[in-house]
């Protein structure tokens, strides 16, 4: 499965189709007029944690052309932006987490949620979150308690609504992921997706002409398990790659990806997919788990490298390279202290015993 992410102002687009409340706001590039203040500009990445890394900027006074031009220079994770979000600024009475995501072990729809959203969230235990199965016809007791969870009783049906709309908004996207966080709960006691991310499934592109995204399909099979997953995998064809993912389940580990590089990948596309690893907030561990046939194990291990360069906090690698230069694939990492398991199987031991 190819995977596609869309950036902010792409996914709101979706959720506006739908009905679904959005602040007002417009996309700008560089060199465009900017509106004034008061407003939200936003960094327009396809990484995560822009927030945290001064990606957003609240301007209630001042230049705001400066503070765009200083956002269009700034380089999150590797990417600068090509375009700026600008935004109304929402009267915030209180912000909420809520997601829909493909449950692949289940072959179902999640809803999860938590009653504290924006840019702390990922510091809440998984245990913390609420989750349940959705259907294409939810009942009332979905809403009740959901609504209940918030601590908004009387937003029962309205979140019962939003959340029916939400489900439709994700099949009929062919969607693999749909978050809002935050859920804005404004001052007037409107809801409205102050930001939203979505991962859609590009290999459903043939049913939607309309699609027209900044960044189409990435080049690796790249598909979300769980955002809570404790252990990244990164494997070469899909039998080897569900292994993966299977062995890390069968020894009691949370897998938060499955990943095929294929067999034309680069150093670069490698690299790329361990930046898109380092969006999951509790991933502690990366299993990479090679056979080379087509794909050079050199490649990889220069990719591995160039990665613990890019990435000073990358997890804990567990590497097994066979087949295709893996003797030079060896040598080079032992260069940089990094030694290869002989298989799988030392690597989820090794793993196991930390």
């Amino acid at each position: 499965m190819v995977t596609m992410e869309l950036l902010e102002y792409e996914a709101k687009a979706i959720l506006r189709s739908c009905f679904i409340p959005t602040p007002a706001g417009t996309v700008v590039f560089s060199g465009d007029t900017i509106p004034s203040a008061p407003i939200v500009l936003k960094s327009q990445v396809h990484t995560g944690g822009r927030g945290k890394l001064g990606g957003v900027r609240v301007v209630k006074s001042g230049d705001t052309r400066q503070i765009a031009k200083d956002l269009f220079a700034l380089s999150i994770k590797d990417e600068f932006p090509k375009t700026l979000l600008a935004e109304e600024l929402l009267d915030i009475k209180n912000e909420y987490y809520l997601s829909l995501q493909v449950n692949r072990s289940e072959g179902t729809i999640e809803l999860i949620a938590h009653r504290e959203g924006g840019i702390e969230v990922e510091s809440h235990q998984p245990s913390e979150f609420f989750r349940h199965e959705l259907s294409p016809e939810l009942s009332a007791a979905v809403g009740d308690s959901i609504a209940d969870y918030f601590e908004l009783p009387e937003k029962s049906f309205i979140l019962q609504d939003l959340l029916q709309i939400l489900y439709d908004c994700f099949v009929k996207s062919d969607a693999l992921l749909l978050e809002i966080n935050p859920l804005v709960l404004t001052s007037d006691d409107k809801l409205v997706a102050g930001d939203c991310k979505m991962t859609l499934d590009a290999d459903a592109g043939f049913r939607h002409p309309e699609w027209n995204f900044e960044q189409m399909a990435t080049s690796a099979n790249f598909v979300t398990l769980s955002r809570n997953g404790t252990v990244a995998t990164i494997a070469n064809g899909a039998g080897l790659a569900m292994a993966t993912v299977d062995a890390v389940k069968a020894v009691g580990h949370e897998p938060a990806n499955f990943l095929d590089i294929g067999g034309g990948a680069t150093v670069e596309g490698i690299v790329k997919s361990f930046r898109s690893i380092l969006d999951f907030p509790n991933v502690n561990a990366i299993i990479i788990n090679i056979f080379g046939g087509i794909v050079r194990c050199d490649d990889v291990a220069a990719a591995i490298i160039e990665a613990r360069k890019q990435f000073p906090n990358l997890p804990s690698l567990y590497v097994r390279l066979s087949g295709n230069r893996s003797a030079e694939a060896a040598d080079l990492l032992a260069e940089v202290g990094l030694a290869l398991y002989p298989d799988l199987t030392a690597c989820l031991q090794e793993l196991t015993h930390e």
